[in-house]
């Protein structure tokens, strides 16, 4: 009975040991010198993996006041770490520091050195005295800090301003950053979800002339409906400069405290959900001298970090910050179309409705409409844009000021002030975007294009292109100057906008491009055209769905009722039919 004991008290403590050191293989001695072999465990690794079973930590007293400052202790592969009490209340029967208030420095490269050159260091504050973590920063130095302050390790703020106890994502197998995992389509670790922000450069503090501010200063997420989603999202950037520094001979990163980058980025009929956590539909970005955020002080000064410990960092400035500069949630808002001086805006939209990105539609450029690849000089030269299935629009000298329109020509929003734009069709959304196109790696071969211009340049469009069999020669042109048609529309100024109001927006287009199609399928029944074809773009169980459905039975029933013309050889007909298109005026062609 005694033998049977032994054996399973030994089994338990193996067990234990292998759920508290999880991670890789490895081989590690306790303090009885009894070796472990964990296997490398397929889930993932939440937290900081624990010493193993029997591990002693070592503890240190900074001020001699009878409890410890300092915890050193080992993680996976034998890795050395470093916990310092900030807010004093660490205790000897402690094996880990808590995360309300104090600081946990990693040597990755086990050089002896816990918060210097290849090293992460991860330090939360709690600023607000409710002994809750209310926000986290990320000091992460790469082994190799090269002569260029960019990509030379990362430099975050998180807060958590919606009390959901959710920061940064950090890979606790490998050490490192990952911001951007997620599960299912957007469902991100990162805290993107709620009501949050964060400031962020990719640049080691050692490579920053004032840590007071930031490159995403700040990355705005709003939770308008109180669901736990996110809704709207608001990226403001300060462009960094940079400059030689003699004395090292490697490169500074600075920022003259200007916000000169702006995206707004709008789920417009609030769809997110659990399994599509977001969807944004809308984005639009403004570009320029923008305006100043120096005054926009945040106190943290309880975040203050032990003085006592600063030796064991390789920038300790960071620690004893008592403000950061940003813009908040409010003050963002603000600012962007008050104070803000921007030389262009660019527009896109989700045609497709495919985009499951955290911070917007990533918006299409104004370059070739057919060339596809990543800074090949097409629409989708940005890396992240998607090939094909976004709309996009750009006023490159800012003579709109942002402000939008519905077009009577085809029912949707437009950018007021666009010199031109372009859509390349992805119907239903093959070429699938999610977080990473480049996950996927699926390229259409051919793709319809539609090119929309502002030819009388009053900020309108009036002339449409249309290249709708992939051969990229557009082969119709619709002129409503030609055809005598006003271009003008009631601008829509978004510059006071409430979250509601971009749903009412949203609701309205839908509905409108909802009835103009019901007006259609009238009016091409009473000329002879059989609409049964469409049956399925006749149903509609959502918003998107009488958006997108709304779209197409329109085109779908133009382009029939254009064939029946030019098939009876009625071209005085065909031209009222253009008419009735581009104006969205069916009941003008209703046979009676």
């Amino acid at each position: 009975m005694k033998k049977r004991m032994k054996l399973f008290i030994c089994i338990a403590v193996f067990l234990c040991s292998i759920y508290s050191f999880a991670g890789e293989k490895h081989i590690l001695s306790d303090t009885t010198g009894i070796k472990y072999s964990n296997k490398e465990l397929q889930i993932i690794p939440f937290r900081l993996i624990a010493p193993p079973v029997g591990y002693q930590p070592e503890y240190i007293d900074l001020d001699n006041d009878g409890d410890p400052d300092i915890i050193k202790s080992v993680t996976i592969n034998n890795t050395p770490v470093m916990w310092i009490d900030d807010d004093d209340d660490m205790s000897y029967d402690d094996f880990e520091g808590d995360l309300d208030n104090d600081c946990l420095l990693i040597d990755r490269n086990k050089d002896g050195h816990y918060g210097m050159s290849g090293d992460l260091i991860i330090d939360w504050g709690d600023n607000n005295g409710d002994q809750q973590a209310d926000m986290q920063v990320i000091a992460d130095y790469p082994n190799n800090d090269g002569e260029k302050a960019w990509s030379a390790g990362h430099y975050m703020w998180v807060f958590d301003t919606d009390n959901d106890q959710v920061f940064n994502y950090i890979d606790w197998n490998k050490f490192s950053l990952k911001a951007w995992e997620f599960k299912g389509l957007s469902d991100f670790y990162e805290d993107y979800s709620g009501q949050s922000l964060f400031l962020k450069v990719h640049a080691g503090t050692n490579r920053i002339d004032d840590l007071t501010m930031n490159w995403e200063t700040p990355f705005l997420f709003y939770d308008e409906d109180q669901d736990n989603l996110t809704e709207f999202a608001i990226r403001l950037a300060d462009s960094p400069l940079y400059y030689d520094d003699s004395s090292t001979k490697k490169e500074m990163l600075t920022y003259d405290g200007k916000i000169d980058w702006v995206s707004i980025a709008v789920d417009m009929d609030n769809d997110n959900q659990t399994g599509n956590e977001f969807d944004f539909d809308l984005s639009i970005r403004f570009r320029g001298e923008g305006f100043d955020y120096r005054n926009m002080l945040h106190d943290i000064s309880n975040f203050n970090g032990l003085a006592e410990t600063d030796t064991f960092f390789l920038d300790p400035r960071f620690r004893h910050l008592t403000e950061l500069r940003y813009p908040d949630h409010v003050q963002s808002k603000e600012m962007i179309f008050n104070e803000g001086k921007w030389d262009e805006v660019y527009f896109v939209y989700d045609e497709d409705d495919d985009c499951s990105r955290w911070e917007r539609v990533e918006f299409l450029e104004p370059l070739d409409p057919f060339k596809t690849g990543s800074f090949k000089g097409g629409l989708d030269n940005h890396p992240q844009s998607d090939i094909s299935g976004d709309r996009g629009e750009w006023d490159l000298d800012n003579s709109g000021n942002g402000k939008l329109y519905i077009s009577k020509f085809d029912g949707r929003l437009h950018l007021y002030g666009a010199e031109w734009g372009c859509w390349r069709i992805d119907q239903t959304a093959k070429f699938y975007q999610g977080f990473d196109r480049g996950w996927h790696n699926r390229t259409p071969n051919k793709f319809p294009t539609i090119k929309y211009t502002d030819v009388d340049k009053n900020g309108f469009i009036d002339l449409v292109e249309y290249d709708l069999d992939g051969d990229q020669v557009f082969e119709e042109k619709l002129d409503l100057n030609s055809l005598g048609l006003s271009d003008e529309n009631q601008l829509i100024d978004i510059s006071n906008f409430e979250y509601s109001d971009y749903l009412e927006l949203s609701e309205k287009i839908a509905d409108g491009l909802w009835e103009n199609a019901q007006n259609a399928i009238e009016a091409a029944e009473s000329l002879g055209v059989k609409t049964a074809w469409y049956a399925k773009l006749k149903q509609a169980r959502t918003l998107r769905e009488k958006y997108h459905n709304g779209y197409w039975l329109q085109l779908y029933i133009f382009k029939d009722l254009q064939y029946l013309c030019k098939r009876n050889n009625d071209m005085d007909m065909l031209r009222k039919v253009e008419v009735a298109y581009l104006t969205s005026d069916w009941e003008s062609i209703v046979k009676k």
